[in-house]
């Protein structure tokens, strides 16, 4: 797997709170000020990158659904660790 992330990746948004399969929009809302340019070539280069996986239904107006690939799950612990530090500093 090339890393091709680049270090402003929202990786830590789109893996870290994704709870199982959710719309673009969804993902959208979890980072308001990002346009939506900008999701939607994040989670390009992370589909691109095998960490997830993009479902496209043909209907009208078209349904696309993201959910983690395993490679995608294993990162979750991964990126929860700074979020956790975190919290025990501020405890």
């Amino acid at each position: 797997m090339q890393g091709r992330c680049s270090r402003e990746s929202p990786a830590s948004f789109t893996v870290s709170p994704l709870p199982g399969t959710l719309r673009f929009s969804e993902l959208r809302r979890l980072v308001p000020r990002a346009t939506q340019k900008m999701v939607t070539q994040h989670l390009r280069e992370l589909e691109a990158d095998g960490i997830v996986h993009r479902e496209v239904y043909p209907q009208v107006p078209p349904r696309v659904e993201y959910s983690l690939t395993p490679v995608g799950e294993t990162l979750r612990p991964v990126l929860k660790a700074p979020q956790r530090w975190g919290e025990q500093l501020g405890a």
